[in-house]
């Protein structure tokens, strides 16, 4: 790793939290968002295939819990940008020690973090702040027909959502619950 990014496990294998190290000075600073060279001991040979970006408008948002089966699995580097979310990945992995475990981490734009999330997870945030943008890299593009997702309220994965939900889709609420999720393979 080179000294623009600090990174540290979590409990769920694979899943990695990093945080950016800008360079700055009077008029403002350089980040480093992403470099194959540096992260590549975490993301590997894996293409960038898609970028996606997500403005939220209210505080205690809940999106999530999404993923996608093979043959569209996909790694996902998430940040945010502005704002504050608490962000979630559940482990989905039919052969993990960890199924069904989660991992929860504040991202800010201030913080200048991001999770690494490999193909196996599902994940979601909540908004922690008003007026939030985030920003996502999917090693493969959006596949309607391989998208799954769990529900973020399910009790057996017991996720600590930080404040009272105050919006959430239909979609999003209609998800099903760990049971129901056999585990997929990445």
């Amino acid at each position: 790793m080179s000294a623009r990014f600090i990174v540290e496990p979590t409990p769920l294998a694979g899943c990695c939290a990093l945080t950016r190290a800008p360079l700055g000075d009077e008029r403002g600073f350089l980040e480093r968002l992403f470099c194959s060279e540096d992260l590549g001991p975490l993301w590997g040979q894996r293409p960038i295939a898609q970028i996606n970006r997500t403005v939220t408008a209210t505080k205690g948002t809940l999106r999530g819990m999404h993923f996608q089966h093979a043959p569209a699995a996909e790694c996902k580097y998430v940040t945010c940008l502005r704002g504050v979310v608490y962000d979630v990945a559940v482990d989905l992995r039919a052969d993990s020690a960890s199924f069904g475990r989660w991992f929860g981490l504040e991202l800010s734009g201030a913080s200048h973090n991001a999770l690494i999330i490999p193909e196996g997870f599902a994940h979601g945030f909540q908004t922690l702040s008003d007026d939030v943008e985030m920003l996502y890299l999917h090693s493969a593009a959006y596949n309607a027909g391989c998208e799954g997702g769990v529900n973020a309220h399910d009790r057996d994965l017991a996720i600590d959502w930080p404040l009272p939900v105050t919006l959430q889709s239909p979609r999003d609420q209609a998800l099903p619950p760990l049971s129901d999720i056999k585990g997929i393979t990445p």
